[in-house]
């Protein structure tokens, strides 16, 4: 992805940004969703527009809850990745995926499998997007301050 996205001309800022989040949704998927089939466990896409604004998607087979940013204690040792994404990016969300996979693995009676796609969107240039990233940072550095 990296070499892909500066190669096409993306902002380095933004490649970073990038990088951390697509790690963090094939984190996701893989621990918390079924694969899409017996092939293929997830799928990973993403695209610059003509004006440099990037999409980032992870498609997997779906898990018994839906993703969604998670306020954890300031001690706990995960639960942050969606709401590090919220911050970095434009807008993100997800959408179910029904299609038909002859042969493959169906998770509902009906024969269609179902996948969850996660995807994220980022400006084109690196223009304040990771400032809410930065004061989300700043609070939680200073409630463990207060937990001392």
């Amino acid at each position: 992805m990296r070499a892909d996205l500066l190669a096409s001309g993306a902002d380095e800022t933004v490649v970073d940004d990038a990088v951390l989040i697509l790690s963090e949704l094939l984190s996701n998927a893989c621990r918390h969703a079924r694969p899409l089939s017996r092939d293929e466990s997830v799928r990973a896409a993403w695209n610059r527009d003509r004006h440099g604004e990037l999409t980032i998607s992870v498609t997997d087979g779906g898990g018994p809850t839906r993703p969604l940013p998670a306020t954890p204690s300031v001690s706990a040792r995960g639960g942050r990745g969606l709401a590090i994404i919220g911050a970095l990016a434009r807008d993100w969300g997800v959408r179910e995926e029904f299609r038909e996979i002859p042969g493959e693995m169906p998770h509902h009676d009906d024969g269609t499998s179902r996948g969850v796609t996660v995807w994220v969107v980022l400006a084109g240039d690196s223009g304040g997007i990771g400032e809410g990233l930065a004061d989300s940072l700043a609070r939680d550095l200073a409630a463990v301050e207060e937990l001392r």
